[in-house]
């Protein structure tokens, strides 16, 4: 750990930080976000300070992953906020590049990880994930990361990230960390900011969901019969809009019939609570 922390904002000056700790042979936890920080976030930062020499966190509100009738514009951005977060909780390298930066003229390529996109957010924001892994892609190129933190509340994400790695063959291990919750069980996200008070409280309908789903899978509950409950649970908050209510494998995200015991089982879900979509999951083995 470095006693203050910098912020860079070129890809060439990241470089020149990166080859000095490699170069003395440290370890370099990654943690991508971007900005507008939550506790979320920093769990991830504590838990990349824990193994890792060297922490670098990026904020970059990547246009690539948003489409066209998206929130680019609107998602919410504090980078003061953001920059005296990340030095509390121990980040060492802030890069905070501009779009001309990452993308200085149009991108001629573009990565793309088959299946694990195809359900989920990917079936209902085409080319979503081509944009989160082509950014991801570049940002490990530049950062040259050991490890790469990310958050399991996006789970489809973590699956993507890590097939792409795997099938690359990139020198870096994603580690996924657990959820982080409001008090009252609502996921933290960036997102949150958006919510009216009653849909704040319209939206707690997903975490005890959740919870209600859990249960079922441990009375052996047909998969069917969970994600219509689950579906008429959350159709009951007169705000909810659903997007999706799915249980998949994981982290393949393939259909399941019927689980056999040690099945990993992912509940997922996506509602929009007026203008803000939301998501959240959980991961239980059977």
């Amino acid at each position: 750990m470095i006693e203050t922390m910098r912020q860079i904002n070129t890809i060439a000056e990241m470089r020149v930080h990166i080859n000095e700790a490699k170069r003395q042979g440290k370890k370099v936890g990654f943690v991508p976000t971007m900005g507008y920080l939550h506790e979320g976030h920093l769990s991830l930062v504590r838990a990349a300070r824990e193994t890792c020499d060297l922490v670098v966190m990026s904020i970059f509100v990547n246009p690539l992953q948003f489409g066209p009738n998206e929130d680019f514009d609107r998602y919410p951005r504090d980078i003061e906020r953001d920059r005296e977060l990340a030095r509390s909780a121990g980040v060492d390298l802030l890069f905070t590049p501009e779009v001309r930066e990452m993308y200085p003229r149009p991108m001629l390529t573009n990565v793309s990880v088959a299946t694990v996109t195809e359900p989920l957010c990917g079936r209902s924001r085409p080319g979503h994930f081509d944009g989160v892994a082509t950014v991801v892609a570049k940002l490990f190129q530049i950062v040259q990361p050991d490890y790469a933190f990310f958050g399991q509340k996006d789970a489809q994400q973590v699956a993507v990230v890590t097939q792409m790695t795997y099938d690359l063959s990139m020198p870096v291990q994603v580690v996924p960390c657990p959820i982080v919750r409001e008090a009252d069980g609502l996921a933290m996200s960036s997102r949150n900011v958006y919510l009216s008070l009653e849909e704040r409280s319209q939206a707690l309908v997903l975490s005890r969901s959740l919870k209600q789903a859990e249960a079922w899978l441990a009375e052996g509950m047909a998969i069917r019969e969970i994600r219509d409950g689950l579906i008429r649970m959350i159709s009951e908050m007169p705000l909810a809009s659903i997007d999706y209510v799915e249980v998949l494998g994981y982290p393949d995200l393939a259909p399941v019939d019927k689980p056999s015991k040690g099945d990993s089982i992912i509940v997922a879900l996506a509602v929009r609570f007026g203008k803000t979509r939301l998501i959240d999951n959980l991961i239980t083995t059977i």
